[in-house]
């Protein structure tokens, strides 16, 4: 019988910070699981994870913005466990995301584009795989220091407001507010920082192991918050004068390579604590405090419970460990 190592499940693995994390991983002899909609672009980083590693590497397509296709992937991620093809998780890194300038757009569920993708889906997934982590697994979601408003990188793009899941989900419809492309950014990573802290609770209160943290890479040019901006504006704000200037007036930068091995190591190493926020900055990674609003415990369990609505959860559905 094949010997199966530790595997972790990662979204938005083929690309940017998620890419470093994984041939650092699989560096360290972990098995993969890629999940994202781009198959081809899967596929070739699984193949030369492969070759360079010598590791098991899976693809599972999903679309994180989706909540069938999560639904559709999770029963096959669960399928394949169940039939030894690849080992119980030991990590699920939530790590996709994306920002969306201009006015909003709408996934197939009808609800907004940016809060689909960077926090409703990976909601779902976790409600849908968490079952299936080790005893001592471990959740890391990747977050970003412009969800903290009283900050300079929260002041960036456009300070988040106090989540509301029902309205961030519908904004511009429903006679709900149309917020910014900034601001729907920014405030999505907000609700990401409330759910891992609210994971984190829920998880010790049912007297488990398995751990919740809270990541910021850093601003990164190549990725993510600068991914739409302009070739040609994205190479001058990745050039060394304007990060040196960035830096100054206190943004947060990050760098691919290291921010990506930071990543993981949150996955893997014992010296994480569940429940913190941490940060790539000054060439090390911190653990610091997030914004004000992510320790409001009531906020977090309102935005869990309508989470839980608008994903439509079904009682078939809702994990074992969290019931």
């Amino acid at each position: 019988m094949e010997l199966l190592m530790p595997t972790i499940l990662i979204t938005g693995g083929h690309s940017g910070i998620g890419l470093e994390c994984v041939k650092e991983l699989a560096a360290r002899g972990v098995d993969i699981v890629l999940a994202g909609r781009d198959l081809a672009r899967l596929d070739e980083t699984a193949a030369a994870l492969r070759l360079r590693c010598g590791v098991k590497v899976t693809t599972l397509g999903m679309d994180v913005s989706c909540l069938g296709s999560i639904r559709e992937a999770a029963a096959q991620c669960r399928r394949m466990i169940e039939s030894g093809e690849i080992g119980r998780l030991q990590a699920i890194l939530c790590n996709a995301g994306a920002t969306f300038r201009g006015e909003p757009s709408y996934t197939k569920d009808g609800y907004e584009l940016t809060f689909a993708t960077n926090y409703l889906g990976h909601f779902l997934l976790v409600q849908l795989l968490i079952d299936s982590l080790e005893e001592d697994g471990r959740v890391v979601f990747t977050a970003s220091g412009t969800h903290d408003p009283d900050t300079t990188d929260g002041k960036f793009i456009g300070r988040a407001v106090k989540p509301d899941a029902f309205a961030l989900a519908k904004t511009g419809l429903d006679g709900n507010k149309r917020l910014p492309g900034g601001k729907r950014y920014t405030t999505s990573k907000l609700c990401v920082v409330l759910h891992a802290y609210e994971l984190d609770r829920r998880l010790k209160a049912a007297g488990l192991r398995i751990s919740s943290i809270a990541y910021d890479p850093g601003a990164i040019a190549a990725t993510g918050l600068l991914r739409d901006v302009p070739g040609p504006a994205r190479a001058m704000i990745g050039s060394r004068p304007v990060r040196w200037l960035m830096k100054r007036v206190g943004l947060t930068l990050g760098d691919l390579v290291q921010s990506g091995r930071a990543l993981a190591h949150l996955a893997v190493s014992s010296d994480v604590l569940s429940g913190r926020y941490y940060q790539w900055k000054d060439g090390a990674l911190h653990e610091r405090r997030s914004a004000d609003l992510t320790y409001d415990q009531m906020l977090a369990e309102a935005l869990w419970r309508d989470s839980r609505t608008l994903v439509q959860l079904s009682p078939e559905e809702e994990p074992e460990r969290l019931k």
